[in-house]
């Protein structure tokens, strides 16, 4: 579904023409935490909302839903590998971090997600398994973009992924990659950094 209700075909193939078929499966997640319930368990908001695996399919999703620019504030898109959850408690994310990056604006924030899905559905990644997925995460004050990984622990892993993504993204400001077990305790601490 379109942001205005309207019905979305994202298969992108007509009869004479194949779709281009990804090596994995990826779903797109959102979560909307502008309006929390008194009490409601971290969480509760996000929803899954679409699995693909075409080219066609995220490049329909990506053009009429899953851009930074059309979320309200306090509000996450998330793009992860299919049966992955974007929560720390999944079994593939456990283990693991997040490298982080904080956006100069709007169009910044959404040239650094459009690049970091094509870099992850197009397997540009030397440690691609390593990856579980990347939100953003929209905010008043500055918005984030966050690449998750699986085990925080290897640090060739996580160093090769940070530097390869700064590539991707294009930016010279340094990086720091946090685990998942120093955030949910609120240190701040980064653990590596390109």
């Amino acid at each position: 579904m379109s942001s205005d209700g309207a019905a979305v075909d994202v298969s992108g193939a007509t009869a004479e023409q194949a779709p281009h078929r990804l090596d994995k499966k990826w779903t797109f997640w959102f979560d909307n935490q502008s309006k929390p319930k008194q009490g409601a368990a971290w969480g509760n908001n996000l929803r899954e909302a679409y699995t693909f695996d075409t080219v066609e399919e995220f490049w329909c999703l990506y053009d009429h839903v899953f851009k930074p620019s059309k979320l309200t504030g306090n509000a996450d898109f998330h793009l992860f590998k299919s049966g992955i959850e974007p929560k720390w408690e999944d079994p593939q994310c456990a283990n693991g971090g997040k490298w982080s990056i904080a956006s100069r604006g709007k169009a910044g924030l959404e040239n650094m997600w459009l690049e970091t899905l094509m870099a992850l559905i197009g397997e540009q990644f030397d440690d691609a398994d390593e990856i579980c997925g990347v939100v953003a995460s929209v905010r008043p004050r500055q918005d984030k973009l966050s690449l998750w990984t699986k085990n925080a622990a290897n640090e060739a892993a996580q160093m090769s992924i940070g530097r390869k993504w700064k590539e991707i993204i294009d930016v010279t400001d340094k990086i720091t990659y946090n685990f998942h077990d120093d955030s949910k305790s609120r240190t701040t601490k980064g653990r590596y950094s390109v």
